[in-house]
């Protein structure tokens, strides 16, 4: 190597090295966010996780016949309350929802569950949930791919490259979620 050439690498190297402190800075207020995003995904799946027990014992006393549904949501629930990471999380939120929705489509199918109070003020509440949960998703999912950027483009990547900033995940719809619902209303209970 040259000297001329060492000398051009020493003068890159110095005018990057400022530039990397201050991605440090950015990555960590960034992760910081998304961190605290995550937090009220969590905080909106427990009002979830809070509600659906009292939905599932209401709907079992009109459809007394429909055991798996019951099943399948209290194993997804089982499985959100143990997970241990955000993919975890993701998995398990995407168990209920598939569970939680058959179990709705189930309601359709028994009028005079439609008509009971408590089963309406539950739905009602429900559905808030559901649309907190989803404004949460989708600030979480903007500050992950906020960060995530940040730490792919140059010359914050630098900063990345010596730091090693974990790599956060999307939280992405399942994939049932493209499938179009079934709705029968000719069948009877």
């Amino acid at each position: 190597m040259t000297r001329r050439t060492a000398v051009r690498m020493l003068a890159l190297a110095m005018f990057v090295a400022p530039l990397t402190g201050c991605s440090y800075n950015t990555f960590v207020s960034q992760e910081e966010t998304v961190k605290s995003q995550w937090a009220e995904v969590q905080n909106q799946l427990q009002r979830r996780n809070d509600l659906i027990p009292n939905l599932v014992e209401t709907v079992k006393g009109y459809a007394t016949h429909e055991e798996q549904v019951y099943k399948d949501i209290a194993d997804a629930r089982s499985r959100l309350l143990a997970a241990k990471s955000p993919e975890e999380t993701m998995t398990a939120v995407n168990q209920q929802t598939s569970a939680l929705g058959r179990l709705l489509a189930i309601s359709e199918n028994y009028p005079q569950l439609r008509a009971n109070e408590q089963f309406n003020r539950l739905m009602d509440e429900l559905s808030g949930t559901e649309n907190r949960l989803a404004v949460a998703r989708q600030r979480y999912n903007t500050s992950v791919q906020e960060y995530n950027t940040s730490r792919r483009t140059f010359p914050a990547n630098l900063t990345n490259a010596i730091f090693k900033f974990k790599d956060y995940p999307l939280f992405e719809a399942p994939p049932e979620a493209t499938q179009v619902p079934k709705v029968n209303f000719t069948q009877k209970p």
